[in-house]
C-alpha cells in the first residue's frame, strides 16, 4: 500500500519526533505549508511539503555551521580577538 499523500499533525509530530501543539504553531505561522479538511477543519500536511520543510532545515542547518564554526577553527579565532 502506498504511503499516503496527507498526514494528520500527529503524523507530523511524530516524524519529527515533537509535539503536536509545536507542529501546529509550525503550520499557523507558516512554516510548514497545510489544508484545512473538512467542516471540522482538520489541518493536513502534503507528504512533499513536509519532506520540503526538513530539506530546509537541514539547509539552514548548515549554513549555521559555516558561519559558526566549532572546534580549532573557532578557538583560532578566538586567539586573534584575544
Amino acid at each position: 500500500m502506498p504511503a499516503p499523500r496527507f498526514l494528520q499533525l500527529s503524523d507530523v509530530a511524530e516524524v519529527l519526533n515533537i509535539s503536536a501543539n509545536q507542529v501546529y504553531a509550525l503550520v499557523r505561522r507558516g512554516d510548514i505549508p497545510a489544508v484545512k479538511i473538512g467542516g471540522r477543519g482538520q489541518w493536513r500536511v502534503e507528504a512533499t511539503e513536509l519532506e520540503k520543510y526538513i530539506e530546509r532545515l537541514y539547509t539552514e542547518t548548515r549554513q549555521f555551521i559555516d558561519s559558526h564554526p566549532f572546534g580549532e577553527d573557532a578557538e583560532q579565532t578566538e586567539d586573534v580577538r584575544q
